[in-house]
């Protein structure tokens, strides 16, 4: 991701306005008791965060690919390590809006952990709970369907390609792409076209860390449905709803423990296995009756 940063045809919100809005709307929430962060891994792939009740929420860690030294400007700019461990969680979840990308990573973590608590007391209002169900399925895309994608998510190219009306790739990075797949790749200097041609837009859940979120979603102003994929993508979701977003793909973690090291191992999502379950959160329905228990499983 990273793709819309540097893109001056893209216009850009004074400030991460959703990230604002997901602070507020969980503090009105949860704020009113103490919660504080008991530990953050920053892993090469993924940052998580656990919060006191237990809760881990993760999100993607940005890479610097300008750093080629031993020690990075870009520490500079880092999250504070060995201070963040007790830290009051609603100070770390202002890293969100940091101008770091490695802060926003931590932030968006702790965010993520904090909207799973949410979600386990609160349900998922103004939209239903699928467990195991792709967020590709989820977007009920069909043959006439104009596609755009916002980073190279493999396993959805797998599936749309030569299945849908257009498919476009807008990505930083071309060589993401496979030789044959280079002709779909849109550049992030085309993106704001490209999405308001767009009928159905999948958006990486990286871009809350990245800062391209706002930014992007002001240019998918045709498109019936709007995803947000991956497993950063799992905040709590009326605040999204009301962006304009309609299916959030993310996950659910099932053993704290074990993604916490997954994630300090180095590890990607795809090592992450049954430690974690796929969860799409479809907007619509009213408010989900669904709520998790301490025991982790789900009460009507």
């Amino acid at each position: 991701m990273g793709a819309l940063l540097k893109n001056p045809r893209i216009k850009k919100t004074a400030a991460p306005d959703l990230a604002h809005r997901w602070i507020r709307d969980l503090r009105g929430l949860l704020g009113a008791e103490h919660l504080a962060v008991s530990e953050v891994r920053v892993g090469v792939f993924y940052t998580a965060a656990q919060i006191s009740t237990g809760h881990v929420g993760v999100a993607f860690t940005p890479r610097m690919p300008n750093d080629s030294v031993c020690c990075p400007k870009s520490a500079a700019a880092a999250p504070p390590a060995g201070t963040l461990a007790g830290c009051d969680a609603w100070e770390l979840a202002l890293f969100a809006i940091a101008l770091a990308p490695l802060r926003r990573s931590v932030g968006v973590a702790v965010l993520n952990a904090l909207s799973a608590l949410a979600i386990e007391r609160h349900g998922t209002p103004g939209g239903h709970l699928e467990r195991g169900l792709d967020a590709l399925d989820a977007a009920e895309i069909g043959p006439h369907d104009q596609v755009v994608m916002v980073g190279a998510f493999t396993p959805f190219l797998k599936k749309l390609k030569g299945n849908v009306a257009g498919l476009r790739v807008i990505d930083n990075h071309p060589e993401a792409l496979k030789p044959d797949e280079l002709g779909i790749w849109c550049s992030p200097y085309k993106a704001a076209e490209a999405l308001a041609g767009a009928n159905v837009v999948i958006i990486s859940g990286s871009a809350l860390v990245e800062g391209d979120l706002d930014a992007l979603l002001l240019s998918t102003t045709n498109a019936r449905r709007v995803v947000l994929a991956g497993p950063t993508a799992s905040p709590w979701p009326p605040t999204f709803f009301e962006s304009g977003i309609d299916v959030l793909g993310g996950l659910r973690v099932l053993d704290a423990p074990k993604i916490m090291q997954i994630v300090a191992e180095g590890g990607s999502g795809y090592f992450f296995g049954d430690a974690a379950e796929k969860v799409c959160i479809v907007s619509g329905g009213g408010a989900c009756a669904l709520r998790l228990t301490q025991a982790g499983s789900y009460d009507e």
